[in-house]
């Protein structure tokens, strides 16, 4: 589970989370929508366990996150792989840094249930597109058996398709009972993929809808009416 209870964080005396309380349970996706400065990326960062609360709580699994980190899957929106290493290879070198023993028969696997084709398994990840670089990034979280997915801006610069093929992953690793926080500018992948949707603006926590109660162009129209307020 991922807990915000009352979190207040200010940098330099400004205020960037006021009062934040957001709980995502296991399979349950959230998609936390905002305008760059909102406060996203800082939230991201509170739960990875690199920045802590003024006041207030974030916890995984009931826990301080620094102490859940080896239960966390990060996705950052541009996944960092070594360009001259294979898709095989980045997710073995990881693996291996991270302590975990797998056959290749096992990684291939990971990389296959994560929707990384078996032609580009062997090919160097510098002629990856950022689809595929994104999905190796998810493999390494789901062969470290992650349990929360933290994911930046996942569907920025993904064509139809790949954002597609992402929202469909993320469903599957839900239903497994991971709990997965979104964070986006997208709109109409966040209505599409996420359980609840939450909309930040300046630090505050405005809105949240449960994402079955509303049309993307619904979703559009709440979301331009609380940023032109």
């Amino acid at each position: 589970m991922i807990q915000l209870s009352h979190v207040n964080k200010s940098f330099a005396g400004k205020a960037v989370l006021t009062n934040l309380q957001l709980t995502v349970a296991p399979g349950e996706i959230y998609g936390l929508l905002g305008a760059n400065g909102a406060g996203k990326s800082t939230t991201l960062n509170m739960l990875l366990g690199f920045l802590t609360p003024d006041t207030g709580t974030a916890t995984i699994h009931n826990q301080p996150p620094v102490t859940q980190r080896h239960t966390i899957g990060y996705i950052p929106e541009n996944v960092h792989l070594y360009p001259y290493l294979s898709g095989f290879e980045n997710l073995q070198y990881f693996c291996k840094v991270a302590g975990l023993h797998y056959t290749p028969q096992e990684l291939t696997q990971f990389l296959l249930h994560c929707g990384l084709a078996a032609t580009a398994h062997n090919q160097p990840t510098a002629q990856y597109s950022k689809g595929m670089r994104q999905k190796v990034g998810i493999a390494i979280a789901y062969a470290k058996k992650a349990t929360v997915y933290l994911l930046d801006e996942p569907a920025s610069g993904l064509d139809p398709l790949a954002s597609n093929e992402l929202s469909i992953l993320l469903t599957q690793l839900a239903s497994q009972g991971a709990c997965i926080l979104m964070a986006s500018h997208d709109i109409f992948r966040v209505r599409e993929t996420c359980h609840t949707i939450g909309i930040l603006k300046q630090g505050v926590l405005v809105k949240q809808i449960p994402a079955k109660e509303v049309s993307s162009q619904e979703l559009e129209s709440i979301y331009i009416n609380f940023m032109q307020l």
